[in-house]
Formats: structure tokens, sequence, C-alpha cells
């Protein structure tokens, strides 16, 4: 890439342009995803299996849906134009998902769905990388703005179930099936911003598909699974399922677990701090799983700086660690104070590991199946993962720690979070022990060569 060539990939215009694609793309993810499963459990009253289920459904789309956005945008179409027409259809699936209430529609849809989203995940990661200079400089700032969304996205929706679906006198399971109601709002808001979206990505830098159209090539996927199996893609790839699976757990029961916290410690004016932190960030648990995002936004900021010195195999085992913390603190420390700041250790488990790990799938493949291999790690991540996460964390450990109605129902946090706990150790000695400290990207081992 000539120097001029680079000047332009990181003007101001484009930066500004990878940055609201990223606001918006993660926006429109973070305003259901985490108040999803006390929709379908506690409004649409779906079992815990029927829920589980539910929330494999669009990892199942998300295991088909890379294999051809992927192939598409290395070999035929522009990536922008697909992220535009994978927006729009995904904006009337979402608007569905807030209106049909039978289990076997919704099961669809998210399926359907999941097909069409998931691969805008890493098709918005390789756009931004086809248009920036440098990946530790550049990519960081640019995919903070994801974050930022998903923080606004989740703060208004905690602000309308507080103004608009929060009885003033009740107790503490009426005001929660209150809220449960009224979280319908957050699909709305999602289906809003996906046409938006849609229409936005036609503005967007244009990038050209890289690969080559002749039939005789293999397919982009075929080549991304070759390079796939060398190290450290390989160690990478098999620790992303259970790191994933853990990333369940949170994303499952976290908006719940809070939501008790919060109305049970903010009810009737009984702690003045909760009372703040609910006016501040709203209720029903998305709003103050936000701090996480915010503190995913200082870890990002940082990361340009630690990304060389400390190198990649250290970020990720800082991830590992502050996924095993997080899970430590909400099963030995179930209280408001210590809770939050397990809420925010969030920011280092994203940063530090699947952020990173974004980067490392990047610069170890070749540029014409870039795009599939990102493609591939997010089936992992958000596919694979989240369909063996999902019915692990649901059916069975969640089965598992449920308390009997005898025995005043509701659920064990200290059984359920220790799972993921011991899970989040296992995977640090795996990756301390097998990931290589000193792989070469293969721009540099090209340079020595």
């Amino acid at each position: 890439m000539s120097t001029a060539a680079a000047t332009a990939r990181t003007s101001g215009d484009v930066k500004f342009k990878l940055s609201l694609m990223m606001f918006l793309q993660y926006a429109i993810w973070g305003a259901w995803l985490p108040i999803l499963y006390p929709f379908l459990l506690g409004y649409r009253g779906f079992t815990l299996g029927q829920t589980g289920l539910c929330l494999s459904a669009g990892a199942v789309g998300a295991i088909f849906g890379p294999f051809l956005a992927g192939q598409l945008a290395d070999r035929l179409f522009s990536t922008e134009k697909l992220l535009a027409a994978s927006h729009l259809i995904g904006a009337i699936l979402v608007f569905l998902l807030a209106i049909v209430d039978g289990f076997v529609p919704f099961l669809v849809i998210s399926a359907v769905y999941g097909f069409v989203y998931a691969p805008t995940i890493a098709l918005t990661n390789s756009i931004s990388f086809a248009h920036i200079a440098d990946r530790d400089r550049d990519f960081g700032p640019i995919r903070l703005w994801g974050t930022i969304g998903w923080i606004a996205a989740g703060i208004l929706v905690g602000q309308y179930l507080l103004r608009f679906s929060t009885p003033a006198e009740g107790s503490a399971d009426e005001i929660t099936a209150a809220q449960n109601a009224g979280r319908a709002v957050a699909f709305y808001m999602s289906s809003v911003l996906g046409l938006f979206m849609a229409v936005f990505c036609l503005f967007l830098p244009h990038t050209p598909p890289t690969g080559t159209k002749d039939p005789g090539k293999k397919l982009a996927w075929v080549e991304a699974l070759g390079e796939i199996r060398m190290q450290p893609l390989l160690i990478l790839f098999l620790i992303a399922v259970p790191v994933s699976m853990i990333h369940q757990f949170y994303f499952v029961f976290t908006s719940d677990f809070v939501t008790g916290i919060q109305n049970a410690a903010g009810s009737a004016g009984a702690d003045n701090f909760a009372n703040f932190v609910n006016q501040i960030l709203g209720v029903g648990g998305g709003g103050l799983m936000t701090i996480g995002q915010m503190s995913e936004i200082a870890v990002l900021a940082l990361i340009p700086f630690f990304a060389k010195s400390l190198g990649r195999k250290w970020l990720l085992l800082i991830g590992l660690a502050a996924y095993a913390g997080r899970m430590a603190i909400f099963a030995y420390a179930p209280s408001l104070v210590p809770v939050l700041f397990g809420v925010a250790l969030h920011g280092l488990c994203f940063g530090c590991f699947i952020f990173v790990a974004f980067m490392v799938v990047d610069e170890h493949t070749t540029p014409d199946i870039r795009a599939t291999a990102q493609n591939l790690f997010n089936l992992v991540i958000v596919g694979i993962g989240i369909i063996v996460g999902s019915y692990f964390a649901t059916a069975v450990v969640g089965a598992w720690a449920t308390i009997p109605e005898a025995d005043g129902g509701g659920m064990d946090y200290t059984k359920l979070f220790s799972v993921p706990m011991w899970m989040a150790v296992a995977c640090f000695a795996v990756m301390l022990a097998l990931y290589p400290a000193k792989a070469k990207p293969i721009e540099a081992s090209a340079a020595a060569a």
C-alpha cells in the first residue's frame, strides 16, 4: 500500500463513516440481547428449555450465514452492499420478534435472523480492516463506537422501562413482571436502527471483493480452513468455543440476576445508592449491564498502547482471567457494589480476548480470504459457542441450579456461576500452555522471507 493510499484510507471522512457503522451495528444488537432471557421466560412464559432453544436458534442461523456471506464478500459482491441487504432484512425480522407470542414462530424467526445478522459482525470488521492503515492504532478507536452504540441502546431501553414500565408501588416480583412486559420496546428500537443502518451502508467506503472470480479457484472458506489449522489460529479457534459458552452464562442470566438485585435494593427507598444507580442507568438489567461496555471503551482505548508491548498472548490471558473473576464475583458476592465491579470486568473480557482475537485472525490470514476467516471465527463465537453454551447454561447447569418450588423457587446463583468460573480457569491454563508467544503475522513473515 502506498503512503498516499494509506493516508486516504485513514482520512477523517472514512473514520467517521466506519465509526458510525460500528455505532449502529452494535446498537441494533445491544437493544434487545441483554433483555431477551427475562422477556421470554418472564413475559412470553416460555419454559427454561424453550428459552434456551430460542437463544440457540439465532446461533444455528449464524453457523450457515458466515459461509455464504464470507464467500460473497471475498469473491462476488462489495461488502457495503451485502451489509445493506442484510440489515434491511434483519430490521423486518427483529420487528416480528416483538409481536409473535408463540414458541415455534419465535424459534424460526430467531434462526433466520441469526443467519442474516451474525455475518454482519465480521463484515463490519473486515470492511474496517480494508480501509485502515494500522490495526493496532486505528481499529480500536473505530470499534469503540460500537461499544458506545451498545451503551446508548441499553440505557435508552432501561430508561424507558424505568419511566413507563415500572409501577410506583408493588413488590419486587410485581415490579419485575411489569418490566418484563415492557421489554418488547427493545425489539422495535432495534428494527428502526436496522432500517437506518441499511440505508447508511450504501454510503460506506466501497469495498469490492478481493479474491478471484476464477471458477477453478477454491472456495474462500476452504482456503480459510487451510490457514486456520496453523498456529496460533488453531488453539485460538478451539478455545473460543468454551469462552463463548462462558459468555452465554453472562448474557443469558445477568439481566435477570441484576434486575433482582436492583429491585430488591431499590424498592421503597431501601438503598439510596441503588436508587441513584437506577435513575442513571434505568432498570431491567440492560442499563446496568452497560457498565461493562463503558469499561470496554477504556480498554479499547488502551489496546493500541499495550498491543505491541504485551503481545497478543498476554492480552488474551488477561481477558480469560477477567472472565473467571467476573463469574467468581457473581457466584460468591451477589450484592450491588461487587456486582457492579463484576459487570465492569466485561471490558477486559471483551477487549482483551474477543477484540484481540479478531485482530489475530486478520493478521494471520492472507488478504483474499480475510472476510471469510473473520466470519468463521465469528461462527465459533456467535454460532457454535452460543448453541452449545445456551443449552448448557439453561437446560443443564440452569436446571441443576434451579431451586425447587418446595424450597422457595428461584435460582441458586452460587451454583450457577461457579461452573463458568472454573471453565474460565481451565481455558486460562490451556492458553498459557499451548498458545505460541511469538507467532509472526503473515505480513511480517513475508517481509522476513
